[in-house]
């Protein structure tokens, strides 16, 4: 079934988006944790230890790769991308802001035709033809013959877009999906920015962003903290999914859909003064499946090759060692303290606090050690671009006087993770 469906015939008039305008356009949800309207998973060992539901696991994956929620009522009526998209983003332009290609959603006649050259990448109407193909990671079109000509008539995005890459067996950009991966390369506010619904003020905002990094709360409060988008993976036995522990996995899911996919769900958080209801919901009921498909996507294990392990041995001692790092970071919980009731002030290791500040708690979890050589930059803001630059920022922060050859063991061990 076709995720997109299409409604009555809307006003599509260009209109200018503000700020203001578009926190009303988009503030949704459903709080599931401050209304206690669903079972989340919240609890130490809520969801660790018990088997899978494969049923769930693939219903969840569905949703997670291909719904949109009915998000693209704001993704075509409001920010009207099909329009941008079928006269200007070719899929050279598609690639380069980061979005990725599904090899196996492409005919083999489709891929015998870009290694000899045939396919114009630098052709809008081909970007058409690879949403009619359901290939394009993250982004659902509806793609419909008027006068003879495929033309897009709606596109809407799911959960794939920012926590989905490819693992460029093709060619880069184009190879098999890898969910659960954070797509560093992704350019949202790039394009986001494309749309011209969006005010000059706000668009220069959006662009200054750049890849991987994506503010989850300017349309709600109009403030701009852009965050590094994180993994999906690894979350089985992780209690609460955000930076700042606002919630655990559903909860965060249900924002997402709801305040930043633009879905047609229920979100409600007093603590925010978030309170969207929509009637019929198209978020909640799926939540549950989500979840399952989320807790099945497990760590990536780092590459043959990648990290020195005499030297990470190393400075696996100085983990759990003179650095301290496993004060917060509990070894075998999951490398973080979250799930034993803890949140950090910024204050105590160092952290820049204007995020924190625009949160439900006002303070940050510490995050789980989840295959930290696929996803630079670090920290909530991206603020350490390297795990060597993380160590030196604790090194200092702590005052733990580490030499270079230390630093460089923990960033070796680092890399194990």
């Amino acid at each position: 079934m076709n995720p997109l469906r299409r409604g009555p015939a809307r006003d599509r008039r260009p209109r200018a988006l503000s700020r203001a305008s578009l926190t009303s356009i988009t503030a949704a949800a459903v709080s599931l944790v401050a209304a206690g309207c669903v079972d989340v998973g919240t609890g130490p060992g809520k969801h660790g230890d018990r088997p899978l539901n494969r049923r769930l696991v693939a219903e969840g994956q569905e949703i997670f790769r291909f719904d949109t929620f009915g998000d693209d009522v704001y993704w075509t009526d409001t920010l009207r991308l099909h329009e941008v998209i079928a006269s200007t983003v070719s899929p050279a332009l598609a690639l380069d802001v980061g979005l990725k290609v599904d090899v196996d959603a492409l005919p083999d006649e489709v891929l015998d035709a870009i290694v000899s050259g045939d396919v114009d990448l630098q052709d809008p109407q081909t970007t058409v033809t690879l949403l009619k193909l359901g290939s394009v990671v993250g982004v659902q079109g509806t793609v419909e013959n008027i006068d003879g000509r495929d033309t897009l008539t709606s596109v809407g995005i799911t959960c794939a877009l920012c926590h989905s890459t490819v693992d460029n067996s093709f060619t880069a950009g184009i190879g098999r999906r890898l969910d659960g991966w954070p797509n560093t390369d992704l350019n949202v506010g790039a394009i986001v920015a494309l749309s011209p619904a969006i005010d000059p003020g706000l668009r220069a905002i959006l662009q200054s962003w750049g890849p991987g990094r994506y503010d989850p709360r300017i349309n709600i409060d109009g403030k701009n903290t852009p965050l590094v988008i994180p993994p999906a993976f690894g979350l089985r036995g992780v209690e609460l999914e955000t930076y700042t522990g606002d919630g655990p996995i559903s909860y965060w899911n249900a924002y997402v859909a709801v305040t930043q996919m633009h879905g047609k769900g229920t979100f409600v958080d007093p603590r925010l003064g978030i309170r969207v209801i929509n009637v019929p919901d198209e978020v909640t009921p799926k939540l549950r499946a989500l979840l399952e498909y989320q807790l099945s996507l497990t760590t990536p294990r780092p590459p043959p090759g990648s990290f020195d392990p005499v030297a990470a041995e190393r400075g696996k001692k100085l983990f759990r060692g003179v650095a301290r790092c496993s004060s917060c970071h509990l070894p075998g919980d999951h490398f973080t303290d979250v799930n034993r009731g803890k949140l950090h002030r910024p204050e105590e290791t160092g952290m820049d606090p204007a995020y924190a500040r625009r949160t439900a708690t006002g303070r940050y979890r510490t995050t789980p050690l989840r295959a930290l050589w696929q996803h630079p930059p670090y920290f909530h803001d991206g603020s350490a671009a390297t795990l060597e630059e993380v160590v030196e920022h604790y090194d200092a922060e702590l005052d733990l006087r580490l030499t270079e050859r230390q630093e460089a063991e923990l960033g070796e061990y680092l890399r194990t993770l």
